[in-house]
């Protein structure tokens, strides 16, 4: 069993920063890809960005591209997501998941799910 909390989140400003972090209870966490998505108000859950088990291979939405990156810390058992740049649409309850295998940007692939964490950008 895989348990995964989020903290980060907040109120920022359009043009403003936030990181992410999603810290995971589990003893092989070097063995599961990692992800981040989101649900903005009235909207489906969306990829954002995903991350392989050596954290070597990324993967970004088109709306991330530029703006956000997405890294692991294996020895904390930790993946970030770092925004930048961030605007009204990134709005969204921010989840993190993982995956025992390869990542992908699909959300059915994913066994495991945080609770999430709320960003809002202000305009």
């Amino acid at each position: 069993q895989v348990q995964l909390v989020e903290s980060g989140g907040g109120l920022v400003q359009a043009g403003g920063s936030l990181k992410l972090s999603c810290a995971a209870s589990v003893h092989n966490f070097r063995d599961y890809a990692m992800a981040w998505f989101r649900q903005g108000p009235g909207k489906e859950r969306e990829f954002v960005a995903a991350i392989s088990w050596t954290g070597v291979i990324t993967d970004y939405a088109d709306s991330a591209k530029g703006r956000f990156t997405i890294s692991r810390d294996n020895a904390k058992n930790t993946v970030y997501l770092e925004m930048n740049n961030l605007n009204p649409e990134d709005t969204a309850v921010y989840y993190c998941a993982a995956e025992f295998g390869p990542h992908s940007e699909y959300a059915r692939k994913y066994d495991y799910w945080g609770q999430g964490t709320q960003v809002t950008v202000s305009s």
